[in-house]
């Protein structure tokens, strides 16, 4: 019954096999093994976006701060929630990739609107270099309170930052389980929406570990590249990484793995529901926060169940979950009997 976190799960089985068969002979090192080609070509096919370049690193913060780090300037403001992870769960690494970039809040949840958006940054560079500049915005899809944005919100937002002339960059490391969850293209919330740089998530979904950047602006990869190597998240032995990321766009086993999660998801949801607890946000992918009695939520981890909590609101206690595609079914309906026993 484990609720706690997708990026805790297995790797899929192909996956593991695919790093299997990498695992032969030499291969040039540094990105430029045989296998990372085929990557190049089968994100640029799926994302409708030709021109391209495409990177891979080891962990969502690196994938994150590297990107951001290309798209904007130390003295710049980055425009993210309060609830982004660049903001709650990063560490301050976006201002140290960054060299000193500031992360401006838009908004006061996970979410924010276009109208907010367009008031911090009409409120930015006000007085000239006595404050931050302009610079990138970046918007967290699935969010970190697991809400997702629909394709008019994201439309909406792309539009503000058209409007000041601004970098778009959209941290996926639930891009799949968004996709999923929306019924849409990968290349509509992404190449479509006119993002600059986007990080494609994999290790919440089914990889052992390595994220793709995306940079959708060709000039940007020199800088991408140099900060890549200068931050130390070069990897020699890449064809590791690059043979996870080319079975998991083989086949779609991206969008697969996803929606599997997102069906684990929706089946908990659904009988927590039933049994009258209340979703507080998220439920639309693979991640939500429900509100449960303080006793029965300490009762359910003492029976084995594992998610996290949060402060308690009056007789109830906030409970994250998260489900992964590897979730069996039946771990599920363990634990809704048990919250039916209460």
């Amino acid at each position: 019954m484990y609720f706690a976190s997708d990026n805790t799960g297995p790797a899929h089985p192909k996956v593991i096999e695919a790093i299997t068969r990498a695992n032969t002979g030499y291969t040039p090192s540094y990105g430029d093994d045989p296998i990372m080609d085929q990557v190049r070509e089968k994100m640029r096919a799926l994302l409708g976006a030709p021109q391209a370049e495409v990177h891979l690193v080891a962990t969502g913060t690196a994938a994150n701060v590297l990107a951001l780090s290309s798209l904007g300037r130390p003295w710049d403001a980055i425009y993210c929630t309060p609830r982004a992870h660049i903001e709650e769960d990063e560490g301050n690494a976006p201002e140290f990739y960054t060299g000193g970039a500031k992360l401006m809040h838009v908004g006061s949840g996970a979410r924010m609107t276009a109208a907010e958006l367009h008031a911090a940054v009409d409120g930015t560079g006000l007085h000239g270099v006595h404050g931050a500049a302009r610079g990138p915005v970046s918007i967290t899809q699935v969010t970190e309170r697991g809400d997702v944005y629909t394709l008019p919100q994201l439309q909406d937002l792309a539009a503000v930052a058209r409007e000041f002339d601004l970098p778009l960059h959209m941290d996926g490391a639930r891009f799949a389980n968004a996709v999923a969850a929306l019924g849409c293209s990968a290349k509509d919330m992404s190449t479509d929406l006119g993002l600059d740089a986007l990080s494609f998530g994999g290790t919440k979904n089914g990889l052992m570990g390595v994220e793709a950047v995306v940079l959708f602006t060709p000039d940007r990869a020199d800088q991408f590249e140099r900060r890549r190597k200068r931050g130390a998240h070069l990897f020699s032995k890449h064809r590791y990484l690059s043979a996870q990321f080319d079975a998991y766009l083989t086949d779609d086993l991206w969008l697969e793995l996803a929606q599997a999660a997102n069906a684990n998801a929706r089946h908990l949801f659904d009988g927590l529901q039933h049994e009258g607890m209340e979703i507080t946000s998220g439920g639309q992918a693979n991640m939500g926060f429900v509100a449960i009695p303080t006793d029965l939520a300490h009762r359910l981890i003492d029976a084995g169940a594992q998610f996290y909590l949060y402060p308690p609101v009056g007789d109830n206690t906030i409970c994250r979950f998260v489900c992964d595609w590897s979730l069996p079914r039946a771990q599920i309906d363990a634990f809704l009997a048990l919250v039916a026993k209460g």
